[in-house]
């Protein structure tokens, strides 16, 4: 099965399921002699792991990364890193009812049709739970890049209709919707207790902010940086498009207003998000990915089962009312594995 690897010279390959043994990744371009533990791979997971608060899903795991290869006395060896997180909360007997019919929003119905099987255990590997490997590699892709002095920060701009106001990233890990303005957080939470109430589901928007990226990173004309990162971030599977700085309000814009004018110190405006031609201007690197609306949802749906006939279902089970406040951490991890893989790639050029 292609398509579970994601880099060039910073690579990840994911592997596992939702209601399976495990989930995990193998990590290779990992630099020798980095100091890297457990813990720090556990402390993003943490932010990532289901169970946090009434807007999240009720499944409790517990999340625990085991480093089983890449790691030599507390530092990296060079080697492939390999890291497991093994499955405790499964429960597949949920899915039986539903083992041959197809979820609306879901992927179950492409995937009979590519492979000609599917894992009907909350999703298999279609399941938002394998973003949790994807949280561990740019655990080890941040703190590289920490050390570069680059720092990534994303955070819920928007959900259930309500947009932040104001910008204080003290308070994003305060609230459990990691807005950015805790007023908005408060209004968002309560609209989506009364949905979650009426059986359904909301989406939203999550900003990135990507700061310390020196200029000229980018591989054009087909590894450009912004087209990577929008390659990564359309890999998650609740995202739906994306925009960089201005983004789409680039289209009712004048070129005079749009262009990002310079002078002796620099950029006057970043309309367009840091990135120029698919390569790093020096400014901030700024981008807002669309969530969907979380699938799963305990409302009656048409659907049909595998062999065609119409019928209705209703997706029982644990789910998120709202996926903005945990795909957070999944950004800044695709966000840290694409910055990091195109260091790579500049240092290899100029050796």
């Amino acid at each position: 099965m292609p398509g579970n690897s994601f880099g060039t010279l910073f690579r990840i390959t994911t592997f596992g399921e939702s209601h399976g043994h495990a989930v995990g990744v193998i990590v290779d371009g990992v630099p020798p002699l980095l100091d890297l533990s457990e813990e720090d791979i556990q402390k993003e997971l943490d932010r990532r792991k289901p169970g946090q608060s009434e807007v999240g899903t009720p499944r409790k795991e517990s999340d625990i990364v085991h480093i089983y290869s890449g790691v030599f006395q507390g530092k990296t060896t060079g080697t492939p890193l390999m890291m497991i997180l093994y499955n405790q909360d499964t429960r597949p007997g949920d899915y039986e009812a539903i083992a041959r019919l197809f979820r609306p929003g879901h992927a179950d119905y492409t995937y009979h049709k590519k492979y000609r099987i599917r894992d009907y255990r909350g999703s298999g590997r279609a399941s938002g739970r394998e973003t949790a490997a994807r949280v561990a590699a740019g655990a080890v892709a941040k703190k590289i890049l920490a050390q570069r002095g680059i720092s990534i920060i994303a955070y819920t701009l928007r959900a259930a209709g309500i947009q932040c106001r104001t910008f204080d990233p003290g308070v994003i890990e305060k609230n459990p919707m990691r807005a950015c303005d805790p007023e908005a957080a408060e209004k968002m939470v309560e609209r989506i207790r009364r949905i979650k109430e009426e059986r359904d589901s909301v989406g939203g928007i999550v900003e990135c902010r990507i700061r310390g990226v020196p200029p000229g990173l980018g591989e054009p004309v087909f590894d450009k940086l912004d087209a990577d990162l929008a390659k990564a971030m359309l890999s998650i599977g609740a995202v739906k498009g994306i925009e960089f700085g201005a983004g789409f309000r680039a289209a009712d814009m004048r070129g005079s207003e749009h262009n990002d004018q310079m002078n002796a110190q620099g950029f006057l405006t970043n309309n367009a998000g840091g990135i120029l031609g698919g390569i790093s201007t020096g400014e901030e690197i700024v981008f807002r990915v669309v969530v969907k609306p979380t699938s799963s949802i305990a409302r009656p749906q048409r659907t049909i089962d595998i062999d065609g006939n119409e019928t209705e279902i209703i997706t029982e089970g644990r789910h998120d009312a709202c996926i903005c406040p945990r795909i957070v951490p999944v950004v800044e991890a695709m966000a840290a594995i694409v910055i990091e893989d195109h260091y790579k790639r500049q240092e290899a050029m100029w050796k």
